[in-house]
């Protein structure tokens, strides 16, 4: 799967960019500020239709216009695709794979899927569960489609049960709704954990591979899904899994109108991680901790080669400057194969790699210094 070729007009700071890509390795240098996670920024969109920094759309229009365009020439599955997002600062987005309109982002991943890696990533572990939900989310909306709807059907349905939570109290008739907001709110969010528990339980195996190697087979990772309570077999199918998303709603109901917000669900869901039995967030090196979580995005990435024969176009958003030596080479070393987008400020630890391209970014603007 590659990214051949991206164009943008009006995004963030590039005004009409036009550039090749080299299949393999792709190396962007520049300075801070001048526009290298911009770049990554619009690849990783044409997969997910969603920026992984921005609130919103309207952030990545450029200051002087009323549009964006996104657009990517691809080649996956011996097939060509292209693969356009237009965005506007007043209405909704468009997005189409060869002409055609998608009615969700689910219909970009068909074509292209990317695997975003950056800095705050390497806080994956030390965060707070909302962050590790994110990284399922990105990952799941590209590899299952009905991933990708139930979690907007969820999302809306926990927003509309949020609203009668907090405003029951002047506006008593709207409990009458509660019991069917529940239901919807259990049918998707019983989707969200079928898919979840089995990406977890591949996650585990790859990323715990992974980081048995990056720590010299000292280390033992382990990764857990936690959800709702009254599930005791994760990979029960969907049916059974809102049976007992329900008996849980209908067990807290009380507690939920006291405290006036949603107790139960996919929403605080999250992934435990330990090393060598211990909580890697609780007693985890800073090494344990930054190895973990390379783990957990480089098994990400294998998990999508699993899946459709093909590796993910890999995103390193200055990921290296962030890592020791060592770890540096062991991802370039685990990276080997499939097409590679790196951004660097300098050149010097990637020296080594002769084959690909590089290009310079420089307020906006990018030059190749090495051509694809």
């Amino acid at each position: 799967m590659n990214l051949n070729r991206l164009v943008l007009s009006h995004f963030r700071n590039y005004e009409d960019l036009d550039v090749l890509f080299s299949p393999g390795m792709n190396v962007i240098c520049g300075e801070n500020a001048q526009g290298k996670t911009n770049l990554l920024e619009a690849a990783a969109y044409l997969s997910r239709a969603r920026s992984h920094r921005a609130r919103g759309d309207k952030e990545l229009i450029s200051f002087d216009s009323d549009f964006s365009v996104i657009r990517g020439d691809v080649f996956a599955r011996n097939r060509e695709f292209i693969v356009e997002a237009r965005l506007f600062r007043a209405g909704q987005k468009r997005l189409l794979v060869n002409g055609v309109r998608q009615k969700t982002a689910a219909g970009l991943s068909g074509a292209l899927r990317t695997v975003l890696f950056c800095p705050e990533d390497l806080n994956l572990i030390l965060e707070g569960p909302a962050v590790r939900r994110k990284f399922l989310d990105g990952s799941l909306c590209q590899l299952r489609p009905r991933y990708s709807e139930a979690l907007v059907r969820y999302n809306r349905s926990l927003e509309q049960k949020t609203r009668i939570l907090r405003d029951f109290g002047e506006k008593p008739s709207l409990l009458e709704t509660l019991d069917a907001f529940n239901r919807e709110l259990a049918k998707a969010g019983a989707v969200l954990m079928f898919y979840r528990a089995r990406y977890v339980k591949k996650l585990s195996k790859a990323a715990s591979a992974i980081h048995f190697d990056c720590s010299g087979g000292r280390e033992e990772l382990h990764l857990a899904y936690e959800t709702v309570k009254t599930v005791k077999d994760q990979m029960e199918p969907p049916e059974q899994l809102f049976s007992h998303m329900m008996e849980r709603l209908d067990a807290l109901g009380p507690a939920e109108l006291s405290a006036r917000s949603c107790l139960v669900g996919p929403h605080r869901d999250d992934i435990s991680a330990e090393i060598n039995g211990k909580s890697a967030r609780s007693f985890g090196s800073q090494g344990q901790v930054r190895t973990a979580a390379l783990s957990l995005k480089l098994a990400e990435r294998d998990i999508h080669y699993e899946d459709m024969g093909e590796h993910p176009v890999l995103l390193l958003d200055d990921v290296l400057s962030e890592l020791d030596s060592r770890r540096q080479e062991f991802v370039l070393n685990r990276i080997a194969g499939g097409q590679v987008f790196l951004t660097c400020c300098e050149t010097e630890p990637l020296r080594a790699l002769r084959e690909g391209a590089s290009f310079r970014v420089q307020n906006g603007r990018v030059t190749a210094a090495r051509e694809p």
